[in-house]
């Protein structure tokens, strides 16, 4: 797979996502939390599907910045791939019923493998920006960034399972800012496989070796010197 496939599989595969987190949110009856659209009928294929999916777009981007810049994005890529597992995790394992309360294996697996998700994404998405120049690409990142890793504080100071829930009113609208959240994580893929397709040639320029010098060119031979240590010393 190229660098360009990379981005696309990336673009497509975030697209299906929220295709079909959309489509669960339009033709099932209205749920708090998007893991819930599972548990009702005809709701967990749409679920399974935008989980999977996403959890291929950030395998391809991991696979997409292995190509462009692999000695820079190596904690990136970790985090990318914390993420598609948590992904993957969730979909294998449904949530439980109801709100806040986790009573079974499942609902524990589904609710820890979320948390990794929700919390490497942003991180991901600021490791790979730091650093970087201030090009309008990598605004994005950063932004997209700030705006997941904010998304996430608001919607655990709202969710009915912490002690600051009540202060906030948070059980009103704490299915809203999950799906806030979701979709800011969405466009934080997308712009980070914009900015490592955007900066593809100037990767391959760095890549690429230094075309000869005039002088270089000139050069008389000298026949006394192996061809090997020209080699070592250049």
């Amino acid at each position: 797979m190229t660098l360009t496939r990379s981005v696309w599989v990336t673009l497509i595969g975030t697209m299906v996502s929220a295709g079909a987190l959309a489509y669960a949110h339009v033709a099932l009856p209205n749920q708090t939390l998007l893991s819930d659209y599972a548990l009702v009928s005809g709701g967990l294929a749409p679920v399974l599907i935008g989980m999977l999916a996403l959890a291929g777009a950030c395998l391809s981007l991991a696979y997409g910045l292995a190509i462009v810049d692999p000695g820079r994005t190596a904690a990136t890529r970790v985090l990318l791939l914390a993420g598609a597992f948590g992904l993957m995790m969730s979909g294998i394992f449904p949530t439980d019923p109801g709100t806040s309360q986790v009573g079974s294996l499942s609902g524990e697996i589904h609710r820890w493998s979320a948390a990794i998700v929700f919390t490497s994404l942003p991180v991901a998405g600021w490791v790979l920006a730091r650093g970087r120049s201030a090009a309008p690409r990598w605004n994005a990142v950063r932004a997209m960034s700030v705006a997941s890793g904010v998304a996430l504080a608001v919607y655990l100071a709202a969710h009915p399972a912490t002690f600051t829930s009540a202060l906030i009113n948070g059980g009103a609208y704490y299915g809203l800012l999950e799906r806030g959240m979701v979709l800011a994580e969405m466009a934080l893929l997308m712009a980070m496989a914009l900015a490592i397709g955007g900066g593809r040639g100037a990767a391959r320029n760095a890549v690429a070796p230094p075309a000869a010098t005039a002088a270089e060119r000139k050069r008389p031979e000298n026949p006394e010197r192996p061809e090997g240590q020209e080699r070592l010393a250049a």
